[in-house]
């Protein structure tokens, strides 16, 4: 798959055929978008582009609001090319851009840059200056330079339209296992191993240590079945979120623990997938009391892992 910065309108394409959005997540809606996509331009021998943007609209428009993201960039390339796209288009978002026209952001844009052929948008998306270009434009506005534009109707799932801000929601109200759903995948953090305190080791629970990004969705503090990722395997895992508490609040880490496996970690990446959640965070008296509670964590995470398993038929 071929990354392009900017229209670049020397480049000549088979027959592009495109969709348009910020795609964090990558959730069934986003799937179904670029799939149809990709089908319609391998039928027609042509180019499958997904035009995204860097920044994110968000963090120009709206600088005050602390956006967190589902996916970072890897992942999101990752996830475009898995969906069968031939070509990803990454335009810088500035003020500049927001104040195109609509009929601006089409001919400069999709005509003069890209030169579409056909486009497929969800059925609403708003577009140019303000937003002010609506769907009905859009499908007006293509008509006139040759750019035939399919409305497409979102996704549902639960009788709710499928959207990156549901999934945010889900995932920071500890709602994984519905977040995974959407998703059409479990919901992952990944990041180096990092040295801690050794409290887990000494306890006799050795972690694996992680920093959060500061930039992702990250669940509510607490104790979470999950399966980690690392060296192309998979092992089954129970992690915390928070900043341990018993022993005074500290900072605020992704603790893995491998529930069947002893693997050298540090300095590692590693990708830790989310199941489902076993229980909030909680300060304890001790140490004896907090291994009791972790014993309990542990029974809790194997059978919602054994659950799991079955149903998916893995293991």
């Amino acid at each position: 798959m071929k990354v392009t910065r900017g229209y670049q309108d020397e480049i000549v394409r088979p027959y592009p055929v495109a969709t348009i959005g910020n795609f964090d997540g990558h959730h069934i809606g986003h799937r179904a978008l670029l799939q149809t996509v990709a089908r319609t331009a391998r039928n027609a021998g042509g180019t499958a582009l997904a035009m995204t943007f860097d920044p994110h609209p968000v963090k120009i428009l709206a600088p005050h609001v602390d956006l967190r993201f589902l996916t970072n960039p890897e992942e999101k390339l990752a996830l475009f090319e898995e969906s069968g796209i031939d070509e990803v288009v990454v335009l810088e978002f500035n003020k500049s851009f927001a104040g195109l026209s609509p009929e601006a952001f089409v001919e400069q844009v999709l005509t003069q840059g890209l030169r579409l052929n056909e486009l497929f948008v969800g059925r609403h998306f708003a577009f140019g200056h303000k937003r002010a270009g609506k769907i009905e434009d859009l499908v007006a506005l293509g008509g006139r330079s040759g750019m035939l534009v399919h409305p497409m109707d979102p996704v549902l799932e639960g009788g709710a339209i499928v959207s990156s801000t549901r999934i945010r929601q889900l995932i920071q109200t500890g709602q994984v296992d519905q977040a995974a759903v959407l998703l059409g995948r479990r919901y992952a953090i990944a990041g180096e191993v990092s040295h801690g305190a050794q409290r887990g080791q000494e306890l006799g629970w050795r972690t694996a240590n992680l920093r959060l990004p500061p930039d992702r969705v990250v669940p509510p503090d607490g104790v979470y079945a999950t399966v980690s990722m690392w060296g192309g395997r998979q092992y089954d895992s129970v992690a915390y979120i928070g900043t341990r508490p018993t022993f005074g609040a500290g900072e605020r880490l992704l603790e893995v623990h491998l529930l069947d496996d002893a693997c050298e970690l540090y300095g590692e990446r590693i990708s830790v997938e989310f199941l489902e959640r076993v229980r909030g965070d909680m300060q304890f008296d001790g140490s004896e009391a907090l291994c009791r509670q972790i014993e309990a964590d542990v029974e809790s995470a194997r059978g919602m892992l054994r659950r799991y398993h079955e149903v998916s038929g893995q293991r």
